[in-house]
């Protein structure tokens, strides 16, 4: 004979049933070795076409491969627990400051259109500018999408990097970017290196032509709360703005300095 309790946990079971068979499929599992690299790329491929991603697309990130040096790169990061001095010294301060200078010259009618646009200084957009790429000589050689692809697999930032992924994506839908596109390390592309979320919300064109690159970065600052006219150095109203762009604290102060160097202040900014 069926006991009242028996026809509850009768219940409970069915009513468990139900609401697993009505779950969506568990996202694909992370990983910290190429070992399942390959299923990974698969169950997240069948995801991507539930989400609306192209065949593309989905045929981009198929041939996608695991990114070692980019697992290596990411886990020595050590130059961002640099002080201030060491950092600027390590990164060529003193030659990314002169040739800005020269640049915000030989290139005015551009960073004044930008800072008529946008309200930003030439300065801070030149030291983004050099200290990223050195001014464009250094832009990366390594697969974005695998890069990126990696690091969405790795457990270390799963969630950040997987809207990075399905970003590049779409842009390979798009046209915009190629499954061959080269980028860094961590997957940021062109001349003030852009990741893939940031070219959807930011950018201007080609991130490979200079003037799309710095007008790309000064949208982004603006759309980050960049006051025309207010200041940019640390417990100024603009420092956020280049708080947003790198969540490294030596970085944010490092690109203030610079730029107030660039834009014409001299080298006793405040530190």
């Amino acid at each position: 004979m069926t006991t009242g309790r028996q026809i509850v946990l009768s219940a409970l079971t069915a009513l468990a049933a139900f609401v697993y068979l009505g779950k969506p499929a568990d996202a694909a599992r992370c990983g910290n070795s190429p070992a399942g690299f390959e299923a990974w790329k698969r169950e997240f491929g069948e995801e991507a076409k539930a989400k609306g991603i192209g065949a593309t697309g989905v045929a981009g990130l198929m041939q996608a491969n695991y990114a070692g040096a980019t697992i290596a790169a990411d886990r020595s990061q050590r130059s961002f627990g640099l002080s201030l001095d060491q950092f600027l010294a390590k990164r060529g301060a003193g030659g990314i400051v002169a040739r800005g200078r020269s640049l915000k010259q030989s290139q005015a009618a551009l960073f004044a259109s930008i800072q008529q646009r946008y309200g930003v200084p030439p300065g801070p957009l030149i030291a983004i500018w050099g200290m990223e790429t050195g001014f464009g000589s250094q832009r990366g050689n390594q697969n974005m999408l695998s890069s990126i692809a990696t690091l969405a697999y790795d457990c270390r930032r799963p969630e950040f990097f997987t809207e990075q992924l399905y970003a590049a994506l779409k842009l390979i839908d798009r046209g915009v970017l190629s499954a061959n596109t080269r980028g860094s390390m961590h997957g940021e592309v062109g001349q003030t290196q852009f990741m893939p979320k940031n070219i959807l919300a930011y950018g201007t064109g080609n991130l490979d032509v200079s003037a799309n690159a710095l007008s790309s970065t000064a949208n982004f600052l603006r759309a980050h709360g960049w006051r025309a006219g207010a200041g940019y150095q640390p417990g100024e109203p603009n420092f956020a703005a280049i708080e947003a762009w790198n969540a490294a604290p030596v970085y944010q102060k490092a690109i203030a300095l610079m730029g107030r160097q660039i834009d014409g202040e001299g080298a006793s900014a405040a530190r």
